[in-house]
């Protein structure tokens, strides 16, 4: 019974260590998104690649790029 319970307890550790692996290298490939805020406290946000960020991608890149200078 207790070789099991060590098994699985070796199981779960390594399910853990790769889940967590996997969430990291996930995250590290952000796709530019377009947010946008409104004044009553809701969001929207658009990803890359969806209509909408389309056209907003473009002005954002131009707004930011202006304000590094």
């Amino acid at each position: 019974m207790k070789k099991i319970l060590k098994f699985f307890g070796f199981l779960t550790v390594v399910a853990s260590a790769a889940a967590g692996a996997y969430y990291w290298f996930a995250m590290r490939q952000k796709k530019p998104q377009v947010e946008l805020y409104f004044d009553d406290g809701s969001m929207m946000s658009f990803v890359e690649g969806s209509p909408e960020a389309e056209k907003l991608l473009p002005v954002a890149q131009d707004v930011l790029s202006a304000a590094r200078r």
